[in-house]
């Protein structure tokens, strides 16, 4: 009489209630990472522009006068003996998205400059994670 050994491990029914308890996980945690991967890179934008503005300030102590662009912190614009930079990276001037951070002098509203990332889209205006982020608030 032959016997028979008991194979052991799991069966397709076990192992398909285990995929569909770990789809049903997936499906519930998903978003709420979502949602907090873009917040951060909301968050590193603004700190990216306090970042900006302390190069910016940086240069008007140095050059007395505000730079007319970006580039004016990373490399020299002219001759200028005053000018003590790089005052950032190349790198630096563009947001989490890979966009440059846009620069306008003067700003608007009697400010002496804006700076802002125009978020997520690369694209003016926007909600959510494309709404633009700036310094003046």
């Amino acid at each position: 009489m032959k016997k028979f050994k008991r194979q052991q491990g799991f069966t397709l029914i076990e192992l398909l209630i285990v995929m569909a308890i770990i789809g049903m996980l997936a499906a519930l945690v998903a978003p709420g990472i979502y949602k907090k991967f873009f917040g951060a890179q909301r968050d590193a934008a603004k700190a990216h522009i306090s970042l900006l503005e302390g190069a910016i300030g940086s240069y008007l102590l140095d050059i007395r006068k505000y730079p007319s662009s970006l580039d004016a912190l990373v490399e020299a614009p002219g001759s200028d003996p005053a000018w003590d930079g790089p005052y950032l990276k190349k790198s630096q001037l563009k947001d989490p998205w890979g966009n440059l951070y846009q620069y306008m002098r003067p700003g608007g509203n009697k400010r002496n400059y804006d700076l802002y990332s125009f978020g997520a889209d690369g694209q003016q205006g926007g909600e959510g994670d494309n709404a633009d982020i700036v310094n003046w608030e």
